[in-house]
């Protein structure tokens, strides 16, 4: 059955502890990434409103911790994610916990 990772934006804090996690599970380099954090804004929206937002974005390097999946564990970015904004699951699995929420969804 295949699965997906959701990342809920609306509470990715920005902290990189995704990205340090998985640099070091699979032993890449500090500027090589499995996921990169992309920063939205700051833009403001008009006078009283301003989008600042953070998207985790799996890279091409990101094997979904195909290694510790097989372990019975799930991708080290969302064992580590301090913010709890990372999902990874079936879509089923995922629609339960991510409705009506600002998600992006990554195959």
């Amino acid at each position: 059955m295949r699965k997906y990772l959701a990342v809920d934006y609306e509470f990715c804090t920005g902290c990189h502890t995704c990205e340090i996690a998985c640099q070091q599970e699979h032993g890449l380099a500090p500027d090589r990434f499995g996921i990169k954090l992309t920063q939205i804004g700051p833009d403001q929206l008009d006078e009283r409103r301003w989008q600042y937002e953070f998207v985790p974005v799996p890279t091409d390097r990101c094997d979904r911790c195909a290694r510790r999946q097989a372990a019975g564990k799930a991708p080290t970015c969302v064992q580590h994610c301090q913010a709890g904004c990372l999902y990874y699951g079936t879509l089923e699995e995922l629609g339960a916990k991510v409705d009506k929420r600002k998600v992006a969804l990554f195959t």
